[in-house]
């Protein structure tokens, strides 16, 4: 009984902040010392920022508090890096280095690695980002019985934009409106994206989901239709739904692009096939609804013209609004869903660089 109260008495509790996670806010991790050097695991940044395409490093070092070295020498380090789900129940596997094995997972393969710039560097490089790779991530050192961990934040640069299918309003599953913001050079939205737009000004009164199963919508203009005129503005939340069953829109994100849009000038307005041919012919394809979004948001495009897009959509992007063309607001203008056989319009292609 003495002994294991002198234990206690030697023990030293304290709690500092889950860093980089600022849904983690009040959450604290408790770490508990006995004899011996403590294992720290620091990130000097909680949130980093980059885009698709680009190269990022996620940082992350490791200490022992009480020795100069980074590691004790009796045991050999084991750096774990995963990406966090939107539940913290699960966690995705990204890159793991113990000694001189080194192994990575999933679409990470090839594109993930340690930079060791140092003997306590673990942290991890990845190289041409996906829009997937949007996220929370864990960097986990284990040495011995000591472990200790860090959370960092992968923000990208981009737009997010609704999108409902030529069906109409709230006709996507969970699993459609996934696939829908696939074929249009999109992922998912998170409700971090969401806000993040809702707080640049996106108004939208159709509820859409969002990557982690929940539907929501942004509300800058509080007004009957969309919760009532008395309502704060926000984001607006339906809850989690049946991902077989719930019928919804969905809110897609998208980046920046390796390639050219634009709108192809052509002697005639053209039909939705002469449009895809039109393109094919320059050397291009005809233009997705992410692409038109990405360039009007990430790169000002403005183009009062209407035109085709991939999902048979007539669209036009205004960024300097005036008469005619978007007099009160820059946007993606949304002509509709016209007669593929009948209508006749311009078109806009991309063309990909290689």
């Amino acid at each position: 009984m003495k002994s294991l109260l002198f234990l206690v008495l030697i023990s030293v509790c304290w709690a500092e902040p889950h860093p980089g996670n600022s849904s983690l806010e009040h959450e604290r991790i408790v770490h508990v010392q006995e004899n011996g050097p403590r294992l720290l695991v620091v990130a000097e940044q909680a949130k980093i920022f980059s885009h698709r395409g680009g190269n990022v490093t996620l940082p992350c070092k490791f200490y022992h508090e009480h020795t100069s070295a980074a590691g004790s020498g009796t045991h050999k380090i084991r750096v774990k890096w995963t990406k966090l789900t939107y539940d913290y129940l699960k966690e995705v596997d990204v890159f793991v280095a113990m000694g001189h094995h080194r192994k990575s997972y999933g679409s990470y393969q090839g594109r993930v690695s340690l930079r060791e710039s140092s003997e306590n560097d673990a942290s991890l490089v990845i190289t041409n980002i996906l829009l997937e790779d949007y996220g929370r991530y864990k960097c986990e050192v284990i040495e011995g019985l000591e472990d200790d961990t860090a959370v960092v934040t992968l923000n990208l640069e981009g737009v997010v934009f609704p999108y409902s299918p030529r069906l109409g309003r709230y006709n996507l599953n969970f699993h459609a409106a996934q696939r829908a913001c696939a074929e249009q050079d999109a992922v998912m939205a998170s409700f971090d994206q969401l806000y993040d737009a809702w707080r640049s000004g996106l108004d939208w009164c159709n509820a859409g989901w969002l990557s982690d199963g929940s539907v929501q919508y942004p509300i800058t203009k509080p007004r009957e239709p969309c919760g009532g005129r008395n309502t704060v503005p926000g984001v607006r939340n339906y809850g989690f739904w049946d991902k077989d069953k719930g019928r919804y829109d969905v809110f897609c994100f998208t980046s920046n692009f390796n390639g050219r849009f634009y709108y192809l000038i052509h002697p005639t307005k053209l039909t939705y096939e002469e449009a895809v041919q039109a393109c094919l012919k320059d050397g291009s394809q005809i233009a997705k609804v992410g692409q038109i979004f990405a360039a009007w948001k990430l790169l000002g495009y403005d183009r009062c013209d209407a035109g085709w897009l991939a999902d048979g959509s007539v669209r036009y992007p205004i960024s300097r609004p005036r008469k005619r063309c978007s007099p009160s607001e820059a946007a993606v203008r949304f002509v509709g869903f016209p007669d593929k056989k009948h209508k006749l319009y311009g078109v806009y292609c991309f063309r990909a660089y290689n």
